[in-house]
């Protein structure tokens, strides 16, 4: 009797062992098919947000099919760039399409010719060296600022809410892109590339200077309290105790903003502000696609390159690069050319 009942047991507990497995299964799969439906929902909400949208703007397939043989022809004369302009040897020599870029390269002089030459606007390989100029001269002009309201902003060194004072400064520099700040400056400076200098550092404060707080309010408490038992000063402990701990983060964003405003000097120039935007600008005006083409070629090469060099930068200045040398030994491999290409890890 006994038996038969331990049986029952056994077999009663494995069916509701099975029952509970099932119904939870079943809740899972209830779950599954509620999340579905909200997903298609949410899709079909965007696609139709999306449609109101292109609606309310004006667009219509009638229009593109329309414009269509259009937009390809111009895309097939972006598609055959025109270096004549591209350093004043090819302009003098009348070098059109590629020959204007390769017979640059084959005379050295030309590329340094067109860079002394003050009148920016008379080559590409001008417009690009005072974009680039302007892009890192107006990071290193704004960085100091951005430094400063970047500490004095971060609860961890001004209490609130007088931190905020300067929070709401950034957040207000923020709010205003660069191409309006340039506007500012345009009445001061003309329409020239210290507008755009100047715009591109006020946009850095706010910037760089937002990174900087964020950074700031993660910092370890540990080695503030250790440097606060010394008896330092406030100055001391931020700038050993907390500064010390982001000066690598400090260092990586500001080469990332400098890539950034890099981009913002060649938009700065459609509005007059000089640079290969302004370059661009002028012969899209003319409909001359094929010499705009070969700008934009160069804006291709200018952000690559920055970019380029700004990441492998940064990959220097990690700790674990310079780790077991001195000085000048972590001097010595930021000149590395192997270890700049990734070509040893050690």
């Amino acid at each position: 009797m006994s038996e038969e009942r331990v049986d029952v047991d056994v077999h009663g507990s494995h069916a509701e062992t099975t029952q509970r497995i099932k119904d939870r299964l079943g809740e899972i799969e209830r779950a599954q098919r509620i999340r579905r439906i909200l997903m298609l929902a949410l899709a079909a909400g965007v696609l139709v947000l999306t449609g109101a949208g292109l609606t309310y703007l004006g667009f219509t397939l009638a229009a593109v099919v329309r414009q269509f043989p259009v937009f390809l022809d111009n895309m097939l004369n972006f598609a055959t760039p025109d270096f004549r302009f591209f350093t004043l040897y090819s302009s003098n020599e009348s070098l059109d399409g590629w020959s204007g870029f390769f017979g640059s390269l084959a005379n050295p002089g030309s590329l340094v010719e067109s860079v002394l030459q003050r009148n920016q606007g008379t080559s590409i390989v001008g417009a690009s060296v005072v974009t680039i100029i302007v892009g890192l001269t107006g990071t290193v002009v704004g960085f100091p600022l951005a430094l400063f309201f970047g500490v004095l902003g971060s609860e961890r060194v001004t209490p609130f809410p007088f931190n905020f004072l300067f929070r709401g400064t950034m957040s207000t520099i923020r709010a205003i892109p660069a191409i309006v700040w340039v506007l500012f400056y345009i009445p001061v400076f003309g329409p020239t590339p210290l507008s755009a200098m100047f715009a591109i550092a006020t946009d850095t404060i706010g910037n760089m200077g937002r990174l900087f707080t964020d950074e700031l309010e993660e910092v370890e408490e540990g080695p503030i309290e250790a440097i606060s038992s010394t008896g330092a000063n406030r100055s001391q402990v931020i700038g050993f105790g907390m500064l010390s701990q982001v000066f690598s983060s400090f260092i990586a964003w500001a080469l990332y903003i400098t890539e950034i405003n890099v981009r913002i000097a060649i938009s700065l120039g459609v509005v007059g502000a000089g640079g290969l935007g302004q370059y661009i600008k002028g012969q899209l005006a003319q409909l001359a696609f094929s010499r705009a083409a070969a700008g934009i070629f160069m804006v291709i090469v200018i952000v690559i390159s920055v970019e380029l060099f700004s990441s492998r930068l940064r990959s220097r200045l990690r700790p674990e690069e310079d780790a077991g040398g001195g000085f000048f030994d972590a001097v010595k491999r930021l000149f590395d050319g192997d270890r700049w290409l990734g070509r040893t890890n050690e």
